[in-house]
């Protein structure tokens, strides 16, 4: 038992702490005696029934759950709607709460050993922890009412823990949680924004510069060639003019990193495809004449989702919508007034920096200053504890990789107002409330949208963006900064603590507009020239040009619906395929290819699951890939990691990439070899159709059989507005459709279920719906178990 013991919390550990790509641990039989039929060790957990009465000092409340076990919570008082909120999250969703809290503090190896150690040192380093100690001094001194109904929410998650067996998952690990706090909430409120916008790309386009030279020009443009921003041409903005998005001086060439420790930061980035789709439609174009919101964030796809959906009410006001678990407040949703989502603005929010050291002290200006330290313990499960030291500059800490090191400056290290933002959203009462509310926005930089049932729509640029200055003028931030000649500076900025945060793009000035006729957000540009540097790229236009496709050609007739938002979430159309195949008609012949390869010339470029072109697209796609890049980028030393973006693989045609040693010499040639590849591939593989290739495989982090959910074949692509990257899994982790209208039901669904006990019958329930496109409505039944809070003896 104790071999089994220590590589399932090796394998664990690696998959947790995003120091590996994959490999789950297959149980042992010994292993597997603990779920043994009445006397198995786990099955205890699995056994509770919600209580019929909570006690609770904060006064009367109801919770009461539907069919899909999503709760509505009842109460007159805030304070004892957000403890029976508090109570709702900690009964459902424990353990995934005290997984991110561990995760973010730097713990994981405390509880499955020495493969998340990587993992532990990194967060130590960054120190997470302190930052949220920050932002709760902050929300305490500036809004103490939203501090006490953290603390009321902080109760209710303590009170579930003490009354409700742990979930199984507790069993298995062989420890307990330890109390939760308000310092955890705002710490998950920092691991969603680090998902959103931690980005280290400015240390892998030094790499880049260094190893490729003038290729990077070529394969890495700063920004793509098309016409579908966010806010197009007509549309006005809040920014001024500019050049290209970049704005300022052109500062020097980047100081050199090592791929090792560009490699191993990148690691703590967000996985490939997270980003999001959002669109608001005025009524000028609704059948209804009122207007239509849709949101589907694409985030991990996981078992269970990262959202927790419920319905708050408390007497004069109510709001629904999905939070993540361990947030008390709703994020995305909607109240009496109106709705609102939000999409990743992909804005630049991460500088780093190099130093001139000497010993403990770094040279700044002028002067050499001592770096401020720490000792920090690390317990490892099973081996000797681990002690890093943390040290910080003025930019805020420096993170370190067998000898090298970099300063990182990120928002996130400063205190910052989106609680009490989120929480003013639930209550606004029209545009002007919620103006005011993403004005206080701070973290992160998202483009949120909102409707109401005024007929306003609204779309704004939130989060703080910073300016960066060296020697007195703005520059660009693509390029890693000299700390000691103090480039880069961020004005008004405070790591670790409050920021003045003068210096930093004005609200009035981020990009946004007032009740336009329609607005589509798809992590594309967001507007061409904003006149200030806002980031070092955006995703490829591929969702964002057919979101504006199909809603232009809507609009010309008018009467848009809620089936029609629901229609455009389901949308296949790849217009990578749409630009390249023609392309690969030319170059090669499909029909000797055989199937599916000869079904692509009457294809019509959707990647449905029962098609024979998605099919032949998707393996000729991945093959294409490796031809163009796979020798050239493995002379150079670059992993897989460094390829370019699908717009590049897409468009490129003639380029000097082609005359380089261990490169094909055209695009044709690579094409060629490609479907030779692809061809091969779809023999060994034996995928005879795209949903097969196209499989959603939604895993518990344990990635234990009995944890997963079953795997469901699924429609779309990368590229598709129905969005879902089956190298990563991630995709629509949340689908919204919001008619403004009196008579108009809203429609969910989420890649999964509610519930996050692996043996309750909510566990998955919704998971066939979202993988067919199918949706709910928000306004169910709620007749599920009950549990009343009241005042205790």
């Amino acid at each position: 038992m104790d071999d089994v013991d220590t590589a399932r919390r090796g394998l664990i550990g690696a998959v947790l702490g995003g120091v590996a790509a994959g490999g789950f641990f297959t149980p042992a039989s010994t292993y597997l005696d603990q779920f043994s039929p009445l006397s198995g060790s786990v099955w205890a957990s699995t056994t509770d029934e919600p209580p019929g009465r909570v006690d609770s000092e904060y006064g009367d409340a109801t919770l009461q759950y539907d069919g899909h076990r999503v709760p509505r919570i009842e109460a007159d008082d805030e304070a004892a709607l957000y403890h029976a909120v508090g109570y709702a999250h900690g009964t459902d969703r424990l353990f995934g709460m005290d997984l991110q809290r561990r995760l973010m503090r730097g713990q994981l190896s405390a509880v499955v050993g020495d493969a998340a150690l990587d993992s532990d040192e990194f967060r130590v380093q960054m120190d997470f922890a302190r930052a949220a100690d920050a932002n709760w001094a902050a929300v305490q001194d500036r809004n103490p009412e939203v501090a006490d109904l953290l603390s009321a929410y902080v109760d209710g998650v303590n009170a579930a823990q003490e009354d409700q067996t742990l979930p199984p998952e507790f069993e298995l690990l062989g420890y307990e949680p330890a109390a939760w706090t308000p310092e955890d909430t705002l710490l998950l409120q920092l691991q969603i924004s680090w998902t959103l916008t931690g980005s280290f790309e400015s240390l892998r386009r030094s790499v880049l510069a260094r190893e490729l030279g003038d290729g990077v020009a070529d394969l890495f443009p700063r920004r793509y060639d098309h016409d579908s921003p966010i806010l197009r041409d007509g549309v006005s903005t809040a920014g001024g003019a500019g050049s290209g998005g970049g704005g300022g001086s052109e500062s020097r060439e980047s100081r050199p990193v090592s791929s090792e420790l560009a490699g191993w930061l990148s690691g703590f980035e967000s996985p490939p495809g997270v980003g999001s789709n959002s669109w608001v439609v005025g009524g000028e174009y609704t059948e209804s004449g009122e207007p239509l919101l849709a949101n589907d964030p694409h985030l991990s796809l996981l078992a269970p989702p990262v959202w927790y959906q419920q319905h708050l009410d408390w007497g004069d006001g109510w709001v629904r919508g999905v939070t993540f678990p361990g947030v008390p407040f709703v994020i995305i949703g909607e109240n009496h007034a109106g709705g609102w989502g939000f999409t990743n603005a992909g804005v630049d929010v991460l500088d780093c920096y190099t130093y001139e050291t000497d010993g403990d002290r770094y040279r700044y200006g002028d002067e050499w200053r001592a770096f401020e330290t720490d000792e920090h313990t690390i317990e490892v499960d099973g081996a000797d504890d681990v002690t890093v030291t943390k040290r910080k500059t003025v930019h805020g800490p420096v993170v370190e990789r067998e000898g090298e090191e970099v300063g990182v400056a990120w928002t996130g290290f400063s205190a910052t107002a989106t609680t009490d933002a989120v929480y003013a959203m639930a209550h606004s009462d029209g545009l002007d409330d919620f103006r005011a509310a993403t004005r206080d926005f701070d973290l992160p930089t998202q483009c949120v949208v909102y409707a109401d049932r005024e007929g306003n729509t609204y779309h704004k640029v939130t989060g703080r963006v910073p300016y960066r200055y060296t020697d007195g003028e703005r520059v660009p931030g693509w390029q890693v900064f000299d700390g000691s000649a103090r480039e880069g500076e961020w004005r008004g900025y405070t790591p670790y603590g409050e920021s003045s945060w003068d210096g930093f793009v004005p609200f009035e000035e981020k990009p946004g507009v007032v009740n336009p006729d329609y607005v589509g957000t798809a992590n594309q540009r967001i507007v061409d020239d904003p006149g200030y540097y806002l980031a070092e790229s955006y995703s490829p236009p591929f969702r964002g040009e057919r979101l504006y496709e199909v809603l232009d050609d809507w609009a010309e007739d008018g009467g848009m619906t809620p089936e029609d938002m629901r229609d455009l979430q389901r949308d296949t159309l790849d217009t990578r395929a749409r630009r390249l195949v023609p392309r690969l008609l030319n170059a090669t012949d499909v029909a000797a290819a055989g199937s599916p390869f000869d079904a692509l010339p009457d294809w019509d470029y959707r990647m449905d699951r029962d098609s024979d072109g998605a099919l032949a697209f998707a393996v000729f796609f991945d093959a294409y890939r490796e031809a163009l890049y796979a020798d050239g980028f493995a002379a150079a030393d670059l992993s897989d990691d460094y390829w370019p973006s699908d717009w590049v693989t897409v468009t490129l045609d003639s380029s000097p990439w082609f005359d380089r040693e261990a490169t094909p010499d055209s695009a044709p040639a690579a094409m060629r070899t490609a479907l030779d590849t692809a061809v091969g591939r779809l023999e060994d593989e034996g995928w005879e159709t795209y949903g097969e290739y196209n499989e959603a495989s939604l895993d518990h982090p344990f990635g234990q059989s009995f944890l997963n959910y079953p795997g469901v074949p699924t429609d779309g692509s990368p590229a598709t507005l129905n969005n879902f990257r089956r190298d990563s899994d991630t995709g629509s982790s949340w689908r919204m459709v919001l008619p403004m209208s009196d008579d108009g039901e809203a429609s969910v669904v989420l890649p999964g279920g509610n519930d996050g006990d692996p043996f309750s019958a909510q566990y998955h329930d919704q998971l066939r719906a979202w993988a067919d496109g199918q949706y709910y409505g928000f306004d169910r039944e709620f007749a599920g178990p009950s549990i009343e809070f009241g005042g205790g003896d």
